[in-house]
Parts: structure tokens; C-alpha cells; sequence
């Protein structure tokens, strides 16, 4: 069917206008596009500027956002800023050089240096040189003759600690046994005067934390040739932290069972000959029996206790994914051989390449998660001050990812803060090479304040860091306390301490607002040492008693005497004792003269370790403290963890 000529002309039209609708569409976006585009692009300038999202801009979500997150806590309307520097200071001048004059004129001293470190750490971190110059001084390996590691007191550096794969061999050889009259490793019997004892330690050492504190020893491993209270030759391995002993492993020839724990799929005890064991021994008529019925003996090795008297041995200790024996490793930085053993070489290999002194990011987990909230504007119910030294980066980690999570710190009825004060000039030797005391200061100081940035949670006290003077610490916390947070208690205790906030706050709260308050494992009638390591002159405590303290590692007291603290030392009328625990004692029965204080006492507040049931528990490594959190917030159960 043919089209007439007008069906023709309308649809030529159609086509025409169709045209002509679409040229002036491609006109009106090449002109109108690059405007609207612009000025998006000025208006998401200004938003990432201002920090506020304008309606018809969306982001996607973080990762970390999309995680699965706990029910959010009750938001606070108003909050301060948190404090990252103690408003302590000590600027009088003291000449006197007797006991009391002494360690004030220390504090000021060190209050003078530290002025000078934070001024630096202000104005600048450390150049991408220092840095670089930190890496280059780990080397892969590390090789000493037995001469030049006796020149360096029977210690070899580990200079960036161990890794996973990292060995170390030792080529030795024990020396003859000889007579002692006080053995540590067994007890004479009546009558006996001596006894003939060959021994020696090997031990994986941790670096030194602060002044007067012995590095950890990771692993302790101890062959006792002769002079063990068994009779036996035997080995003992242990591992101490915080001065602390754990408990001993003794491998005295005897083969671990089928059924204990391996470590790396190793045995803890190896079986080696002993006099006393007979089960290797086959009687004739068993053997006949054997013979006739056709049974195939099973060939078995007996191996001799592997160290002798006078004969080169050769150890190596490996770094596996379990540890050494089921021994932690963490910065196992040294490696140091004492007792009664002649060492010909010593090489350690496969060493990592990163130090973990000066590598805090290894320990930091730099996660939103972990930050502080902002400090109330009202008072709160409890502020727990945490000691804490410089490079104690893993230990605070341990405390932020545990006991503070508790939902009395989120919602801010209760707060925490770690204390720490500023690295002293360190002098450390790694292998060959010599870090500068300056050097090494910067490093710590300025990951310190990185650190503190970020979390907000640390309150640096200005001063140069001393273990005499860790007592400047707890005047810091009484000040933040009853100034800053307007706490109604005030708790101190260290940053190796678990501390179960809500059962310490319901101690608390059992006793009298009006009464003043003293809570903690309390000491009645202790004497000073006079002797060893600990010893106090008396010059620096005359008395023959110590007055009632409570242990350091946790106690709480009311906010009046924390207040009295904090304005006796305003006033430089407060004495000073380089024992802070004692000087707290010491302070309190001076305000006790005036206003009776209620002294609580409670073994729970535990000073060696962790007991059941406990307030606190001392001496805990972070690995226990994620440990012991875990137990008590995810199976809801108050068990201590017994592995470093």
C-alpha cells in the first residue's frame, strides 16, 4: 500500500524535529557539565576543609567501619580535652646534700633536663636520617670467640632481638665440679661442711626497662651436672618477669608423656640414661621368650645426659612459632652465660632486621578502637593513674586492648591514664656499632609522643626518668586526680597490674563518703633493708619501721588526701622517699594526724602475681593480659593465666 504524499511530509518533520531535539541536548551538556562539575568540586573543597558532608555527597564506608562493632555507649553532652602533659613542676633550688635534700635536688634536676626533652620533642621528631641509621645497625647475623664474649662479660647482643627462624649456636664446655660450701641448688646434710657442684645458667635476656630493674629472662636454661638436691644430673628451665620467677620445668631424665603439651611438635624432656633406671634391662628367660615366639626387638637409643665434665658440647636455640619450651621470646635482645662453663663461640643467624625498642609499631595497633574518650566535665567516680616507662610500648597496648575496656571507662564513670615520664639518655651497645645516648633518647621520646597523640591516653610528666624518683609519678596522679578528672577516688598501680575496675570501685564504695579512705594489700611494722640490692641507708630513712604503706602495684585513696598530696608538694613541704609505696604511707599518716583516715586492708590487691578471686594481680606480661581479659569478658570467669 503506497504512502500519500502529505504521510510522507509529516514524517520527514517528525524526523527533522527529532534531529533538532538532540543537537540541542548535546549543546546544553557540553555547556552546562563542566559548570556543574566545577562547582561540585569547589563545594567537596570546602567540605573536606569544614568537615561537614553536604546532602547530596555520600561516602563509602571504612573497612573497619563495616566491621562488627559492640552496642555504642551512652554518649557524654560535654567533655574536655584530654591533658597530654601533668601540670607538676619543681623549680626550687635545694643545696642541702643529706638523705631527704638529696632526692629533692634530684627531682629538680631532673625536672630542669626534662624541660629540655619536651621543648625538643615540641619543635621536632627525629630526621629520616636517625631513622635510617636505626635499620642499618641490625645485622643478619652476630659471631663472637669465647675470648672476645668474655671480654664483653659472657654477654652477646642480640641487636634487634629475635624472630621467628632466628638461632643461636653456642660451642662450650663445662668445667670440672667444685667444692662449695653454701650451694643454692641443694642443702647439706648434717655434718657436711661442702659439696662438689658443676653448674651453669644460659639465659635469653630482655632489654633493661628502667633504672634498677633487671631485665626479664625469657628463658633460663640451667644444666646441673652435679650438686642438685636430686643427686641427679638434671635441667631446669624457667623464666622470670619483673623479677618474678615462674615456675620451674625440671627435665631429670625422664621422657615427657605421650599425653603433655609439645611445643613446635617437640617434647619438653628428652629421656636420657640414668643410674637408677632398669627398664632397659632384659632378663635371659624374657630374651629365650623373645627368641622362641619370633617377636622382633624394637631397637631402642640410649642417649647419656648430654653435658659432661670437661667435654665440648654443642647447643643450639631455635625461635619457633610456639616459643623455646613454651617461653614467650618477645625482645629477647641478649643472650648471657654464667656458672661454671668455658665458652669457645658463639653465632646467632637469621636475626631480624627492624629493632624493637625503636620499632613501637610492632607492638601499636594504631586503631580508632583503642583511642580514649574525652574527660568528663563532671566529676567522675574513679581515676586510675598507671605507671609507666617510656618504652613500655607492648605493656600499655596490653592494658588499653584489656582491662580498660570495661563499660565503667567507656561510659567515663571511670578513668584511666598511663604515666610515664621522659626517657633518659640510653646508652646502648649493638654489636659493633654505638647508638648515641641522645640519639637513642629521641627515638623513645618521640614515639612517645606519637603515641600519645593518638590514643590521648598518656599523661607526660615532665621530668628526666629515674627509678628513684618514680614517687613524682604518684604526686602526678593525685594532682590529675582531684584537679583535672575531679575524681571522688583516686587508684595508682603499675602498667604489669590486671586490674578488675568494677570489683576495686565496690571495695570503695563499701566505706563511708565521709570517711577518708586508704584501700590496698597494706603493710604493718616492715622494717628497711639495709642490706643488697634494696638497701636503704640511714640517711635516707633514719627510723627503724616503715610506716603502714599499702603495696604499689594497686591502691585506692579518697580525693582529700590526694588533695593534701598535691598541696603539700605545691608548697615544697612534702618529703620525699625514692619508695613510693613507703612515701605514700608515709604522707598519709601525716594526714591522719588531722582527719582519721580508714586504712582497708585486702590480700586481693595482689603484690606477686595473681591469687583466685583478685582485686588486682601483679607481674602480668601482655600476653597474660589479653589472657586473663579474655577469660573474664568473653566466659565471664576471674581465672588467672599462668603462661608469660
Amino acid at each position: 500500500m503506497k504512502r500519500t504524499k502529505l504521510e510522507l511530509f509529516i514524517s520527514l518533520r517528525q524526523i527533522q524535529f527529532l534531529i533538532g531535539v538532540g543537537f540541542l541536548y548535546m549543546l546544553v551538556v557540553s555547556l552546562v557539565v563542566p559548570f556543574l562539575f566545577k562547582s561540585i568540586t569547589q563545594e567537596d573543597e570546602q567540605v573536606s576543609r569544614t568537615g561537614f558532608l553536604s546532602n547530596h555527597l555520600f561516602a563509602l564506608d571504612s573497612e573497619e567501619e563495616l566491621q562488627e562493632k559492640e552496642a555504642p555507649i551512652r554518649p557524654i553532652p560535654k567533655t574536655l580535652p584530654n591533658s597530654k602533659k601533668s601540670n607538676l613542676n619543681y623549680d626550687i633550688n635545694i643545696s642541702s646534700t643529706d638523705g631527704v635534700g638529696a632526692i629533692q635536688k634530684s627531682a629538680m634536676e631532673a625536672f630542669s633536663v626534662g624541660k629540655k626533652f619536651w621543648e625538643e620533642i615540641e619543635l621536632e621528631l627525629p630526621s629520616k636520617n636517625m631513622r635510617n641509621q636505626t635499620k642499618e645497625i641490625c645485622p643478619s647475623s652476630v659471631t663472637l670467640s669465647g675470648s672476645v664474649f668474655e671480654k664483653r662479660g659472657s654477654i652477646i647482643v642480640l641487636p634487634c632481638g629475635m624472630t621467628l627462624g632466628s638461632h643461636i649456636t653456642v660451642v662450650g664446655r663445662p668445667r670440672q665440679a667444685h667444692l662449695e660450701q653454701n650451694p643454692k641448688i641443694s642443702l647439706l646434710k648434717p655434718g657436711q661442711k661442702n659439696l662438689m657442684v658443676s653448674q651453669f645458667m644460659m639465659e635469653l635476656q630482655g632489654l633493661k626497662t628502667v633504672d634498677g630493674e633487671d631485665p626479664p629472662r625469657i628463658l633460663h636454661f640451667n644444666p646441673r651436672l652435679k650438686g642438685d638436691w636430686s643427686g641427679k644430673p638434671m635441667i631446669e628451665q624457667n623464666t622470670c618477669y619483673r623479677m618474678q620467677w615462674g615456675l620451674a620445668q625440671r627435665c631429670e631424665g625422664w621422657k615427657s608423656r605421650a599425653d603433655e603439651e609439645t611445643v613446635d611438635g617437640q617434647v619438653k624432656c628428652e629421656k636420657w640414661i640414668r643410674d637408677d633406671d632398669n627398664s632397659s634391662e632384659e632378663t635371659k628367660t624374657s630374651w629365650w621368650l623373645n627368641r622362641m615366639i619370633g617377636r622382633t626387638k624394637k631397637v631402642a637409643f640410649d642417649w647419656p645426659f648430654p653435658f659432661a665434665e670437661g667435654k665440648l658440647f654443642v647447643l643450639t636455640l631455635s625461635a619457633g612459632l610456639e616459643g623455646y619450651h613454651g617461653f614467650a621470646l618477645e625482645d629477647a635482645t641478649g643472650l648471657a652465660f654464667k656458672g661454671d662453663v668455658d665458652v669457645n663461640a658463639i653465632f646467632a643467624g637469621s636475626l631480624p632486621s627492624t629493632h624493637p625498642n625503636f620499632a613501637p609499631q610492632r607492638t601499636l595497633e594504631m586503631s580508632n578502637r583503642w583511642k580514649t574518650r574525652p574527660l568528663p566535665d563532671t566529676p567522675i567516680d574513679l581515676f586510675i593513674g598507671v605507671l609507666s616507662a617510656g618504652n613500655h610500648f607492648a605493656e600499655r597496648m596490653a592494658v588499653r586492648k584489656s582491662w580498660m575496656q570495661y563499660d565503667l571507662i567507656k561510659s567515663s564513670r571511670v578513668v584511666a591514664r598511663f604515666f610515664v615520664a621522659l626517657a633518659r639518655a640510653l646508652r646502648v651497645i649493638l654489636s659493633r656499632c654505638l647508638i648515641s645516648q641522645q640519639h637513642a633518647r629521641k627515638e623513645v621520646n618521640a614515639e612517645l609522643k606519637k603515641e600519645s597523640d593518638f590514643f590521648g591516653d598518656i599523661v607526660i610528666v615532665p621530668y628526666m626518668d629515674n627509678y628513684d624518683l618514680v614517687v613524682l609519678k604518684t604526686v602526678a596522679i593525685c594532682e590529675y586526680g582531684v584537679r583535672t578528672a575531679s575524681a571522688k577516688y583516686i587508684m595508682k598501680c603499675d602498667d604489669d597490674t590486671f586490674v578488675r575496675v568494677d570489683a576495686v570501685l565496690t571495695a570503695a564504695n563499701k566505706i563511708d563518703d565521709r570517711k577518708s579512705l586508704y584501700l590496698g594489700n597494706i603493710n604493718y611494722y616492715h622494717k628497711p633493708l639495709r642490706y643488697g640490692k634494696w638497701a636503704v641507708t640511714y640517711e635516707e630513712w633514719p627510723e627503724e619501721d616503715y610506716p603502714p604503706y599499702a603495696n604499689g602495684p594497686g591502691y585506692i585513696l579518697s580525693s582529700d588526701i590526694a588533695k593534701f598530696i598535691a598541696l603539700k608538694f605545691e608548697k615544697h613541704t612534702l618529703k620525699l622517699f625514692k619508695m613510693e609505696d613507703v612515701s605514700m604511707g608515709m604522707w598519709i599518716e601525716q594526714f591522719n594526724k588531722t582527719k582519721r583516715v580508714e586504712y582497708v586492708h585486702s590480700l586481693k590487691f595482689c603484690q606477686f602475681g595473681c591469687i583466685q578471686d583478685y582485686y588486682t594481680a601483679h607481674y602480668q606480661s601482655p600476653r597474660q593480659m589479653l589472657c586473663m581479659w579474655n577469660k573474664l569478658h568473653l566466659q565471664g570467669r576471674i581465672e588467672c593465666c599462668n603462661m608469660r
